[in-house]
């Protein structure tokens, strides 16, 4: 059943989500976030980015910070970069055909969308990059009727383009951790906390409190503190002999 507007989740939730399902918790339940060094270089990063606008470069068109949505898998969110290019006829009937610039005279009939979502740093153990990216194309080829094969990710340190084919497997790894991120902000529980490497990057570790918590909820945690220091009322000054 498609999802209406206000009930939408982020699409950059799925990278906190599968870097940290706690972290993920504390941000879109518990409305808790902090920059540190790397959030900062990363805003810093895609502000540059969407700051451009769109260009024609040869016969394509590379538009950045396109508005994203998905009914279907209840996403919404932006696009860095996509680049449309014009195909041959051959390719028309697996990709865009009429259904982008129709107000445009002059223009192919068919295109091949390749969203390109920029990354700060390396890359990266894990799917978090590759999961958002395939999820921006899933809402790409929901909103134009086009088939997406692949998508890019762009490192802002290596100053390199990865391709990523948007194969079967990675379509369903992304629909998954769209039920599984749905399903832990229906439940309103924060996942419990595993202590790890991840946690040194973490600019939520003060708030999560990995190893004192005992997985659980930060501001659930720290009400109790509260409301224990309170029952045993203030402290008493020393008596005086």
């Amino acid at each position: 059943m498609p999802y209406d507007d206000e009930s939408l989740l982020p699409i950059s939730a799925l990278q906190h989500w599968l870097f940290c399902r706690r972290q993920c918790g504390l941000i879109h339940l518990e409305q808790i976030w902090r920059e540190n060094r790397l959030t900062v270089e990363g805003q810093h990063f895609h502000k540059k980015v969407h700051d451009a606008r769109a260009e024609r470069q040869g016969s394509s068109w590379i538009v950045r910070g396109l508005l994203l949505r998905s009914a279907e898998l209840g996403l919404i969110g932006k696009a860095d970069v996509v680049e449309f290019e014009p195909v041959g006829e051959k390719d028309a009937d697996r990709l865009t055909r009429g259904l982008l610039f129709q107000s445009i005279s002059d223009e192919p009939d068919a295109w091949r969308v390749t969203p390109v979502e920029y990354k700060r740093g390396r890359p990266k153990q894990g799917d978090a990059d590759r999961v958002q990216l395939c999820a921006q194309a899933l809402c790409l080829e929901e909103m134009l009727g086009a088939a997406i094969p692949a998508g890019v990710l762009y490192y802002g340190r290596t100053r390199r383009r990865k391709d990523v084919p948007l194969d079967e497997e990675l379509r369903t790894k992304t629909i998954a951790a769209a039920r599984e991120l749905r399903a832990m902000i229906e439940s309103g529980a924060t996942p419990p906390a595993e202590a790890g490497e991840k946690c040194k990057s973490c600019s939520l570790v003060d708030e999560c409190l990995p190893k004192a918590t005992g997985g659980r909820s930060a501001a659930a945690f720290l009400q109790r503190e509260l409301d224990r220091h309170l029952a045993n009322g203030p402290g008493l000054p020393p008596a005086r002999e």
